[in-house]
């Protein structure tokens, strides 16, 4: 009689975002012996990364860059140059990061943005895998609750409307393509033992990722465990008066099915007066919480304080969120 031997494996988990939230949780799993994959969101239109993408036709490179600088493991002396920005004075090149550039000129190069973030992943030793969730930049479309539409990132969360459903469309839609994702990504999400969305902002760094065409059939097809990262802030224009549930209500919405089966809550409050209301201005006030809300929308509850107060401003605690999420991944799947 022979027994089995039972190989362990790492979990396969899929981080889908945007914004300053992805780097964060990455940051966080990165401890952990899992395989890590981050689908990255390509609708920004604002600052260097806009500049970049209008002039050169190419992906905004600034939340990659910013994915890649957590998930590399080349020394922290390289990572300070890559991440180094140009003064304000220094006319042309004015408010570029260094890596921007460098995400541009690979590009250029491959003449495949996706091909070039390939390649400079593995110049920079990058333990994962790094996917722009298109491999062309991508408009951002928002419907309001007035009946008004606007296009553009930018634009949408300067309106402070009410936002009633967005969507995405190629850059150049002369032909009326659809957005369709990479096969990579699409593979990830399907192979994925489970899949994180957010923490950000809603409207302009989650959900621009899942209304991409085959990325919302994937997210109804795959085996994995979706979890939902709940934001401790709503974000003012776009989620005021937002609770936990609202967030999850909008997501399966866009889906069009009950995608998410878990979401990780902050119990942790923000005292009152602490946040700098100037310096954080796209905040509004603390995200209501609603278990059982939540549950309705067929999603478990997972609470936890993971609040970390800095900077006049109130973040998750990425090691603290990264641990439930390994918890959940290793555990019984329920799915």
């Amino acid at each position: 009689m022979t027994s089995e031997i039972k190989v362990e494996t790492k979990p396969k988990i899929v981080v889908i975002g945007g914004g300053s939230g992805q780097p964060l949780i990455l940051k966080g799993l990165k401890q952990y012996d899992a395989e890590l994959t981050a689908v990255i969101t390509v609708t920004d239109d604002g600052g260097s990364s806009g500049t970049l993408r209008d002039y050169l036709d190419i992906i905004p490179p600034g939340d990659v860059r910013n994915v890649m600088a957590v998930m590399s493991n080349v020394s922290p002396e390289f990572i300070d140059v890559f991440q180094y920005r140009f003064k304000k004075e220094d006319e042309m090149l004015a408010g570029h990061a260094l890596g921007n550039l460098v995400i541009a000129a690979m590009a250029e190069k491959e003449n495949d943005i996706f091909r070039g973030v390939q390649i400079l992943s593995h110049l920079m030793n990058v333990d994962g895998h790094i996917y722009p969730v298109a491999n062309e930049p991508l408009v951002l479309h928002a419907k309001f609750k007035d009946g008004t539409e606007l296009s553009g990132e930018a634009e949408i969360t300067a309106a402070h409307k009410v936002i009633d459903h967005i969507w995405v469309t190629p850059q150049d839609d002369s032909s009326r393509r659809v957005a369709q994702a990479p096969s990579e990504v699409i593979n990830a999400i399907l192979n994925a033992d489970e899949i994180v969305l957010g923490p950000g902002s809603l409207y302009t760094s989650v959900l621009p990722n899942l209304v991409v065409d085959n990325v919302r059939e994937a997210l109804k097809l795959t085996p994995a465990k979706i979890i939902y990262i709940a934001n401790i802030m709503t974000q003012k224009g776009e989620t005021d008066g937002y609770s936990e549930a609202d967030h999850v209500r909008a997501i399966n919405d866009h889906i069009g099915s009950q995608i998410v089966d878990a979401v990780i809550m902050n119990t942790g409050e923000v005292p009152d007066n602490y946040i700098d209301w100037q310096k954080w201005n796209e905040v509004s006030t603390q995200v209501a919480s609603a278990p059982e809300e939540v549950r309705k929308e067929g999603a478990v509850p997972i609470t936890g304080d993971l609040l970390e107060l800095r900077d006049d401003g109130a973040f998750h605690d990425g090691d603290a969120v990264a641990k439930l999420i390994m918890q959940i991944a290793t555990g019984p799947d329920e799915k």
